[in-house]
């Protein structure tokens, strides 16, 4: 943390990063970086949720959202500089929600940042949902939650998984109502082989 004050982030998200970051990506690195921790300690360690996502509606990044109204194509989900303006503050925001591996994680953050930053802008909610997926889907054992315009694509081992032969489809029109629809679908699907 003190390296970071002192020189700053740099490209620790960004493409030139090298290291084990870049192999991995950030969620998995700050969970797989949680679990050697907890195992040095003697601690069990909690499951990692591995499950990728791919949005075809959000975007990842402030620079990249347009937030101007509801009823956009591709919706902010990221911490915004105007609720967590540190940027401490942010990193440390995205390495919890990346540490999390259940519900009971992600409603403890959720609590823990009503009390002290306030209600959150839509964007949060967006990225919290996004983790919430995660974690369904990784209970369910689905590798990848992808979505193409309407469609829904959930992997589960190499397959897709269908309803009926086909893949299923979301009917909401918002971003938090997609999310929360694809949150739906993961659940039900839990006990499919």
């Amino acid at each position: 943390m003190r390296d970071l004050e002192i020189r700053g982030a740099g490209n620790l998200l960004g493409t030139a990063q090298s290291g084990h970051i870049t192999a991995v990506g950030f969620d998995l690195y700050c969970q797989l970086l949680k679990t050697a921790v907890a195992r040095m300690k003697g601690e069990k360690p909690g499951r990692l949720v591995e499950t990728k996502l791919q949005l075809d509606f959000l975007v990842w990044q402030e620079n990249d959202a347009d937030e101007r109204t509801g009823m956009i194509e591709r919706a902010g989900a990221f911490l915004p500089r105007a609720y967590l303006p540190e940027s401490r503050w942010r990193m440390e925001g995205y390495r919890r929600i990346a540490e999390a591996n259940s519900p009971e994680d992600l409603e403890k953050l959720r609590i823990e940042w009503r009390d002290r930053h306030g209600p959150w802008p839509p964007a949060v909610e967006r990225l919290l949902l996004a983790a919430e997926i995660k974690i369904a889907a990784a209970e369910a054992r689905i590798r990848a939650v992808e979505t193409q315009e309407e469609k829904l694509m959930l992997q589960q081992g190499q397959d897709y998984m269908m309803v009926s032969g086909k893949f299923p489809r979301l009917t909401a029109r918002d971003a938090i109502s997609k999310l929360k629809e694809i949150i739906s679908w993961v659940v039900s699907l839990r006990g499919s082989p």
